[in-house]
């Protein structure tokens, strides 16, 4: 089967016949579906098709990097400091304002491990301080050295 450069049918030929009137019209003669009964050729412009479908597999990869929103991590520690904990919270409420998700972890180093209400304090003190724009997805939990909690942006209605 035969499909004209316009999208017209011109029937089904055999391949000399078909390479013939694609070198007539100037153009390549491919192979769109060699399984179907008769197999479907078309006569086009080869490169310009590749060039086409490769514009269009990057536009929908743009796209679809768009939707998948990303995760930042931010790392406090137990004995943080006000301007260093101010700083961060400043920071990731930009990325919040993006529409991204946010991990915050705290890693507990030596004898931090049997005081570790105090990591949760700070995670829920930063939780705090975006509960304008925030909301926590994960609580504060705790695997291993380290506690992380997960907060993710307020929807809009």
């Amino acid at each position: 089967m035969v499909i004209g450069p316009n999208g017209e049918q011109l029937g089904v030929k055999p391949i000399k016949d078909a390479l013939t009137l694609a070198n007539y019209a100037g153009f390549d003669l491919v192979l769109i579906n060699p399984n179907g009964k008769p197999a479907v050729c078309k006569i086009m412009d080869y490169n310009k098709y590749k060039y086409e479908s490769k514009k269009k597999a990057k536009e929908n990869m743009k796209k679809q990097r768009e939707s998948n929103l990303e995760m930042k991590e931010y790392r406090l520690s137990v004995t943080i400091d006000v301007h260093d904990f101010e700083t961060r919270v400043r920071n990731s409420s930009k990325y919040l304002e993006k529409g991204h998700k946010i991990k915050v972890s705290i890693r507990f180093k030596g004898r931090q491990m049997a005081h570790t209400e105090l990591g949760k304090d700070v995670l829920l003190r930063f939780a705090d301080a975006l509960s304008e724009i925030a909301i926590v997805e994960q609580k504060p939990k705790l695997d291993g050295y380290f506690m992380t909690m997960i907060l993710a942006p307020i929807k809009e209605k």
